[in-house]
């Protein structure tokens, strides 16, 4: 059921599959969503240099097709990606589970994290067919 928190979401969204939407699904069964991307800049350095597969304006406007998504914004580095869940105030941040026991940039100002369970196979790295660490 849908409640009135505010709940954060971030990452790259280069390639958007069933994934993406699902989590997307869960945090909207908290309250409003507001997606955090990460720049074109952002992903070629944490992702390597083919990525990203898709810019960052086609990104947000697949984002923006999401009826779960209700708002989103973009950031260039780790420093802005921390201002910008500091602003927000969140009271959830949803995450992937792969990021258990992980670092997570910005917890420091999240009431809550829950962590979603990856829907195996259904990742942007597999579907691109990059080995781990993302690099062809």
């Amino acid at each position: 059921m849908e409640g009135g928190l505010r709940v954060w979401v971030n990452g790259a969204f280069d390639v958007l599959h069933i994934g993406h939407i699902q989590l997307l699904k869960r945090a909207k069964e908290f309250g409003s969503v507001r997606v955090g991307v990460d720049s074109d800049a952002r992903v070629a350095e944490l992702k390597g240099d083919s990525r990203p597969f898709n810019k960052l304006s086609d990104r947000i406007d697949f984002l923006k097709s999401i009826r779960y998504v209700d708002e989103i914004v973009s950031y260039d580095s780790e420093e802005e990606l921390t201002n910008q869940i500091k602003l927000y105030e969140p009271d959830i941040m949803v995450i992937g589970s792969d990021y258990m026991g992980k670092r997570i940039v910005g917890a420091e100002y999240i009431t809550q994290i829950v962590f979603f369970d990856r829907i195996e196979h259904k990742s942007t790295t597999s579907i691109l067919g990059y080995e781990a660490g993302g690099n062809r």
